[in-house]
């Protein structure tokens, strides 16, 4: 098992690595796209600005292994911007374009209504009997940092839902491709307990 987090510029890289080290799994950093080809589960994490990812991501060489990796099967965990990547475009600064894995569009939360951005711990609805999530009751806290999320426009693709004043997928996931819009490295026993479920998907 070969482990990649990908490192394009963003932070909270070491976190999530050692998120993996918690459970026993050794995870390498790396911005190689030879690496992230040779891997054997990817992950991408992050926070920041969702057209700023893409652009490092296209400058690093990065899009097309994420993309080869995806398509052979290969466990993909997407975290916070991870996810949104995901998604065809983003409202975000005016428009962006994403990798177009998953149909819909990323949207701000209503500042005008709620909080923003959507910070701490908030409960999923588990909506996908998903191996991810084996040994994680429903209901169960994660924490959350973000002012945007993900609205796919086919609902099958939603693993989970919060509520943050109005309903929000917050993970999303179909056959090797996991995406989560909370932090699992940041939410203790129930993020550790996903990132383990990744390592043993094959």
């Amino acid at each position: 098992m070969r482990i990649v987090i990908l490192n394009y510029g963003s932070g909270n890289l070491r976190s999530v690595q050692k998120g993996f080290e918690r459970v026993g799994a050794t995870a390498e950093i790396s911005d190689n796209p030879q690496i992230v080809s040779n891997a054997t589960h990817i992950v991408v994490p992050g926070v920041g600005a969702f057209s700023e990812c893409v652009k490092s991501l296209e400058r690093l060489h990065l899009i097309k292994p994420i993309l080869e990796g995806i398509q052979a099967g290969k466990p993909y965990l997407g975290i916070c911007l991870g996810l949104q990547i995901l998604f065809s475009e983003s409202e975000e600064f005016g428009s962006a374009h994403g990798l177009n894995l998953i149909a819909g569009k990323v949207v701000r939360f209503p500042k005008e209504r709620l909080k923003v951005p959507h910070m701490g711990w908030n409960q999923i609805k588990i909506k996908q009997n998903n191996p991810l999530f084996d040994g994680i009751p429903d209901h169960s806290f994660f924490y959350f940092v973000h002012s945007y999320y993900g609205q796919p426009e086919e609902s099958d693709w939603i693993a989970a839902a919060t509520d943050h004043g109005i309903p929000f997928p917050s993970a999303v996931a179909h056959d090797n491709l996991f995406a989560c819009q909370f932090h699992p490295e940041k939410s203790q026993s129930m993020g550790l307990r996903l990132l383990s479920n990744f390592t043993k998907q094959r």
